[in-house]
């Protein structure tokens, strides 16, 4: 039974994973599993230009595992075309990439960078890790990359109950290679994990689209929160790629960050007084989930290297699941208030003008949030009505 679940994933695999024909995808135990893989593609003695700014998981490979089996890991700011390519030496054989970049959301030129890379040497592979927004909305493939590799437990997923890993390629070699090292590594994903891989990419459209709409809606009211500084989210106009991120991206997943009015005593209460958002470090499944990088996911990284990237102790990182979206934006406000952030309750009462709760109710109730269409199209903007309960800010 199991063995031919496994049979039937694997002859489904491409058509699930591909991002663009003729790609080929091959699977894996984990996202970890996946990036071990590549990873093996090159040697010692070999050079990986990398993003500065990433998952903490991956600096903990990079620096702890990459580096002991003699590759050198060089980290800097790839929006830099100058930088990437004084970067470039002879012993370069990877350029690794993230977009949007966990968990600051600054957005790349994917283009710009891999024609940089190939300009100066065909043969160094480009990898992205497409995790957060899914060969769904974004196909790096299509935009000139190598390998575009993902960890599938998350939106893929979708359920928080399976673990597993891709990497898709458009080189035949490159496909033989990492279908050699998922036999060989022993990194293969358990028949019933392909069964439940197989069962949620049918309703992956749908939950992609209402995890978009939910996350601009969040995203939005945050922005107008009395108790919050900046939100990061690329599908948000005030975001500084935010044009890039259209133009190379059909829609946007759940996942954003927001700067606490704060600290990091503010942030811990804020995270306390939560209620439906469950704290924890991963994120893509149905129920949304609050997270605090500098002692979670990027615990391990450098102080140095966390500033530079923009994550401070009043950064926290939402993503936003399928439950009623004024529920989600009530559990926030009371935990925002309740978090002792500087700018409090009464102080936006005071910058109130005295007119009665229904007047202000109807008068910003008018305002309208664009988002970015729900069925995905390049150019299309859709207006959704603020939710009732937001409508107060």
């Amino acid at each position: 039974m199991f063995g031919n679940f496994f049979v039937l994933f694997e002859r489904r695999k491409n058509r699930a994973f591909q991002i663009f024909p003729p790609s080929e995808a091959v699977t894996f135990s984990s996202g970890t599993g996946a990036l071990s893989a590549i990873m093996q593609l090159i040697g010692s003695g070999d050079e990986v230009v990398s993003m500065a700014s990433l998952y903490g998981g991956t600096y903990t490979y990079f620096d702890n595992i990459a580096t002991k089996n003699g590759i050198r890991i060089v980290y800097l700011d790839v929006t830099d075309a100058d930088k990437l390519h004084h970067a470039l030496s002879r012993n370069t054989r990877m350029v690794y990439l993230e977009s949007p970049v966990n968990p600051s959301m600054r957005v790349i030129d994917i283009e710009a960078v891999v024609r940089s890379v190939k300009g100066y040497n065909k043969d160094i592979i480009t990898v992205l890790d497409n995790s957060f927004t899914t060969p769904y909305f974004l196909r790096p493939l299509d935009l000139g990359v190598d390998i575009s590799y993902q960890s599938v437990s998350k939106y893929m997923g979708g359920h928080a109950d399976v673990m597993m890993g891709s990497a898709s390629v458009n080189s035949e070699d490159l496909a033989n290679r990492l279908k050699y090292l998922q036999n060989n590594m022993g990194a293969i994903p358990s028949p019933f994990d392909c069964y439940l891989i197989l069962r949620s990419l049918k309703t992956l459209h749908i939950r992609m689209k209402e995890h978009m709409k939910n996350g601009l809606l969040v995203a939005k009211f945050l922005e107008r929160h009395p108790c919050v500084e900046k939100v990061n989210h690329p599908g948000l106009p005030s975001h500084p790629n935010y044009e890039l991120f259209k133009k190379q991206s059909r829609g946007c997943s759940g996942i954003f960050s927001f700067y606490l009015s704060g600290g990091k005593t503010e942030l811990f209460k804020f995270f306390r007084h939560l209620k439906i958002f469950t704290v924890a470090a991963s994120f893509g499944g149905c129920e949304s989930v609050c997270s605090f990088p500098t002692v979670m996911s990027h615990k391990g990284v450098q102080p140095k290297v966390l500033q530079a990237a923009g994550v401070t102790d009043n950064l926290a990182r939402l993503s936003i699941g399928l439950e009623d979206v004024e529920d989600l934006m009530e559990d926030l406000d009371q935990a925002l208030w309740s978090s002792g952030a500087r700018k409090g309750y009464q102080q936006q009462q005071q910058q109130t003008s005295p007119t009665s709760t229904d007047s202000r109710r109807d008068r910003r109730g008018s305002q309208k949030i664009k988002i970015v269409n729900t069925q995905a199209t390049q150019t299309g903007v859709a207006e959704v009505e603020t939710p009732r309960f937001a409508r107060r800010y």
